[in-house]
Order: C-alpha cells, then structure tokens, then sequence
C-alpha cells in the first residue's frame, strides 16, 4: 500500500484511485479522533462518534487543500472536529439558554453535561486568544491534544524542531492552565 502523504498527493492531484485506497485509512484514522473526542465529552451526549466523522469527512471532502502529508491532513481533521463539536456545544447552549420554549428538567446529568459544553467552549476560546498572542504554540495545543500528533509529527508539519514544539507545549499548557483558572489573559 502506498503511503498515506503520497496518496493525499495524488488524490489532491485528482487521482481517483489513491481516492479509493485512502477512504478506508482516514476513516479510521477518522474514527480514532471522533473516539478521542467523544471520550471526552458528557456521556447521554446526543451527537454520536458516527455522526462526527460523517461530518468531518464531508468537510474534507469539500476542502479544496493541497495536502502536504499525513500529519497535515490529520491536523486539518482534528480542527474541523473541534470546530463541529464547538458549533454543537454553542448550539445545545442557545437551546438551555431558552432559544427554544420548552421547560427542561434540571438534574444532575444535564448540569454535568452544560459544564462540560461550557468547558468546551471556554477552552476554545482560550485557544483562540492564544493564538492571537502565538499561533504556532495554539497550532502545537490543536494538534498534540485534539489531533493525537507525535511531537515529531507536529515538528514536520510546523517545520520547526521537536524541541521547539516540546518548549511550545509546556509553555502553551501553563498559559491556557492560568487562563483558564482566572478566566483573564
């Protein structure tokens, strides 16, 4: 089997085959992320693992990018999930803030599972502030935590050294731990 970076490639290129050979590898790849997320979010959670990588997949498959390599393509489908999760997390908000009339029971599971919808948006937008501050060590963030990647990986993709990426990370841990336990930059 070809690899992965050279089958994007191709497929980027519009070859229909390396198409053929690389569905089944980013749908599993696919798969993983969507799992990884989903382990993450409040159980009874309503949008399921199937449902996140069908979503993801129609958005890369719409994507007009030239892939640069495996570690590329994965990290471009790591954002998209977040992004999806975020939308749905800001969506299930607008209904608990009363966008919709009907009364909900408050209980226990349902508290739990707001938290962790706010959880996730405030570590996004704590994302977002970072990366206006320092885009690379948000990209380190996005791709370490939500996209799986390998120090290397990121490395290769972001062409700096793992040692800068190791360096980012710490740093860009620290900076989102106190910002998220303030709430102020």
């Amino acid at each position: 089997m070809a690899d992965v970076t050279q089958l994007l490639i191709a497929w980027a290129d519009g070859n229909r085959e390396a198409l053929d050979q690389i569905v089944p590898i980013v749908h599993a790849e696919l798969r993983r992320l969507a799992r990884r997320y989903m382990n993450a979010e409040r159980s009874g959670h309503t949008l399921q693992t199937s449902a996140l990588v069908n979503e993801a997949y129609l958005r890369l498959v719409d994507a007009r990018v030239h892939w640069q390599s495996r570690a590329h393509f994965f990290g471009i489908s790591a954002r998209l999930m977040r992004q999806i999760l975020i939308d749905y997390a800001r969506a299930r908000g607008g209904y608990k803030r009363g966008a919709q009339a009907n009364a909900v029971p408050l209980n226990e599971a349902m508290a739990r599972g707001a938290r962790l919808d706010d959880d996730l948006i405030a570590v996004d937008e704590a994302l977002l502030r970072l990366a206006q501050m320092d885009e690379r060590k948000a990209q380190v963030v996005e791709l370490r935590f939500f996209g799986g990647l390998t120090e290397a990986e990121i490395a290769e993709l972001l062409k700096v050294s793992e040692e800068t990426v190791r360096r980012d990370w710490r740093l860009a841990k620290a900076w989102l731990r106190r910002e998220l336990d303030t709430g102020t930059p």
